[in-house]
């Protein structure tokens, strides 16, 4: 096993997507129960709230909805914001929000690398969040738990930096896939979320051997029937152009949901405020809607097989509502209460979120279409379905893999011509927008395969023509507790070190710094620097082998700042951009 990186390429992934597909099935079954453990002490034992549960984990469509101590709502899922806030910001700040961005990050710009803490910090916080009521998903935890374990993996091997990013990005493939019960689409997934308009082909074949070991595994113990149970409606091609207006409506969802959440999370962040109080105020705030309706706490996948098979009457209000303005204002609430549960910085995915916000628009468009149609609209099922894979889509920028998913979720392949529609519209209507930050819109973007496109230019451009980053930086004297939290905080594996008269002096890695004890000048280390007159290439070659994503610029000993991954990417972009300008115009005319 010591020489598996030297296997041939399908013999090594397929030994080790065997190994972290088990990793992937025995984290979906970790947080399951630890899941359903926390849903059992807030929901059942503090408010006296059973949720509704999906067909494929027991549920049933003859749910009655009954809280019967509804003023803990708020009390719960504050309690839950309290507790996670406190896990997460004491041993691992990189832990909030949705765990499926993080591991997006650390495959393009932390070279695969997961702290170690991580997976498990993550386990704990995101099932008090979700279990609690707070509104998120369940597939962002384990991505991250997955593929964290998948980096710790490939460290204990010895494989190369290649081989962890891969690691991490089958892991977030075989975790979602698992715990989706898709397999399938979990395995494209892993290949197509990390970018915008592209996929990470090398992912593909561990991604499928790991997504079908991680899947057997859980679904042996949870059970093989598809989440939401069996679709067995009969497609109607005459229902296309319907499809294609749900298509525009989901894709018009899909912008709302990514600018409100980021709206959220962005003002979250600006509010000068302890990190421990912020998912607090986010656990209350959605609380507070759920006392409204507490159809939006928790995941809400059982709500998605009551929206689909037509039981209006299960959807009721702690106020005097009809059902139908219930279900109408359901996803717009939705996405106001994820936004509060994870932009604040609580832990969980917005996967789930995403496709239960679909369900419910594609049962308000359904209640428009049955109006006026009612002989070629006759039930919501296919609709409902459709419009979670066509928002989420969408939203994930993952249009393939999403597809397959809710196909696999449902099992009902009937509906894949209506799907194909529906997805690529609402994917063109959503134009650039995302929910996962952390992705970059094609290969060429992607730090990790920066060289691959631009060694020459790279040659020719000067690091004076780039703009540099001045913070942050550390410096000898300070504690490495405090650098250790700046390096979190900004999401630096490294930062540059200078003395006392700003000279520099070497770098700070945040895998030395360990526990945070004692000052940066007891873990400094030499690195190469480039200077005002060197090239990207030069610096290019200082991140390759420093394994860091920047390097820093020095003159005359000083300290200019550093060059980013980034702005050697933007440098190089607005060169290309000029020679291919000046080609067009010299172009002879009628070429």
């Amino acid at each position: 096993m010591n020489n598996i990186s030297e296997l041939p390429y399908y013999i090594k992934w397929f030994i080790l997507g065997i190994i972290v597909g088990v990793v992937a099935g025995l984290s979906a079954l970790t947080f399951y129960f630890t899941l359903k453990f926390m849903e059992y002490l807030f929901m059942v034992k503090l408010i006296a709230f059973k949720l509704p549960l999906p067909l494929g984990e027991g549920g049933s469509l003859n749910y009655v909805l009954h809280v019967e101590r509804p003023w803990l709502i708020p009390v719960s899922t504050a309690l839950g914001g309290l507790l996670s806030g406190l896990i997460v910001y004491t041993w691992a700040p990189e832990a909030e929000g949705h765990g499926t961005d993080a591991a997006i990050n650390a495959f393009h710009r932390l070279q695969g690398k997961i702290r170690r803490r991580i997976p498990l910090i993550k386990l704990i916080a995101s099932a008090i969040t979700i279990g609690s009521g707070g509104s998120a998903g369940r597939e962002g935890p384990t991505a991250q738990l997955s593929a964290g374990i998948g980096s710790l993996i490939a460290d204990l091997l010895g494989l190369s930096t290649e081989d962890r990013r891969i690691a991490v990005a089958v892991g977030i493939g075989a975790g979602i896939g698992s715990i989706f019960k898709a397999p399938m689409g979990g395995a494209i997934l892993a290949a197509e979320v990390l970018y915008k308009r592209d996929m990470e082909t090398k992912v593909i074949f561990p991604a499928l051997v790991a997504s079908a070991v991680g899947y057997s595994i859980f679904s042996s113990v949870v059970g093989f029937t598809p989440i939401f149970g069996y679709y067995t409606g009969v497609f109607n091609p005459l229902r296309l152009p319907l499809y294609a207006v749900l298509g525009i409506v989901d894709g018009l969802m899909a912008v709302l949901y990514v600018k409100t959440f980021y709206f959220m999370h962005d003002s979250f962040k600006r509010w000068r405020i302890s990190n421990y109080v912020k998912p607090v105020i986010g656990g209350l705030a959605t609380g507070l809607i759920g006392l409204l309706m507490p159809e939006i706490l928790g995941t809400g996948y059982g709500w998605v097989d009551l929206a689909e098979f037509n039981n209006v009457n299960a959807f009721t209000s702690l106020i005097l509502m009809p059902p139908l303005m219930i279900l109408a204002l359901l996803p717009f609430l939705k996405i106001i209460a994820t936004s509060f549960t994870i932009g604040s910085g609580g832990s969980g995915g917005v996967f789930a979120p995403g496709i239960v916000i679909g369900a419910f628009t594609g049962f308000d468009a359904w209640l428009l279409f049955h109006y006026l149609t009612p002989g070629l609209t006759p039930n919501p099922a296919p609709f409902v379905i459709v419009s979670m894979l066509a928002l989420f889509g969408a939203a994930a920028k993952a249009p393939l893999a999403v597809m397959f998913m809710v196909i696999e979720m449902t099992g009902s392949y009937q509906l894949l011509p209506a799907a194909m529609i529906a997805v690529a519209i609402a994917y063109i209507v959503s134009g650039d927008y995302t929910i996962y930050r952390a992705q970059v819109p094609t290969r060429r973007d992607s730090p990790v395969h920066a060289d691959e496109y631009s060694e020459p230019l790279l040659m020719e451009i000067k690091i004076s023509e780039c703009r540099l980053v001045r913070e942050p930086i550390a410096r000898a004297d300070e504690n490495a507790s405090m650098v250790l939290n700046k390096m979190l905080r900004y999401r630096y594996t490294a930062l540059p070190v200078i003395d006392h008269e700003d000279r520099f002096i070497g770098v700070i890695s945040l895998y030395d710094v360990g526990g945070g004890k004692g000052k940066v000048s007891d873990y400094v280390k030499p690195i190469r620097y480039v200077t005002p007159d060197s090239t990207l290439y030069d610096a290019m070659s200082i991140m390759s082998e420093a394994s860091i994503t920047w390097a820093p610029v020095v003159n005359n000993g000083k300290l200019l700042g550093i060059l980013t991954m980034e702005n050697v990417n933007r440098a190089y972009t607005e060169r290309l951009r000029k020679i291919r300008g000046v080609k067009l115009s010299q172009a002879p005319a009628g070429s």
